[in-house]
């Protein structure tokens, strides 16, 4: 998440709320349906809400983005 955007906030996926599949921007690989993951929704941007795998939003500090 792009420090710039200021605020925001963490919204935990269970699996079965999981409906959709998505790319997490922590590692370009997909979350698959049924997969818990996180939300985070910028406080002052929400439609620029992304959906990463916990472990890579967990990492995030120490390692690029787009690195498995």
């Amino acid at each position: 998440m792009p420090e710039n955007l200021g605020p925001f906030e963490v919204l935990r996926v269970q699996p079965y709320e999981a409906r959709k599949e998505y790319v997490c921007p922590g590692c370009n690989h997909e979350i698959r349906l049924g997969v818990g993951h996180v939300v985070i929704v910028p406080t002052e941007a929400p439609d620029l809400r992304r959906h990463w795998h916990t472990p890579c939003w967990e990492e995030r500090k120490h390692r690029p983005p787009g690195r498995s």
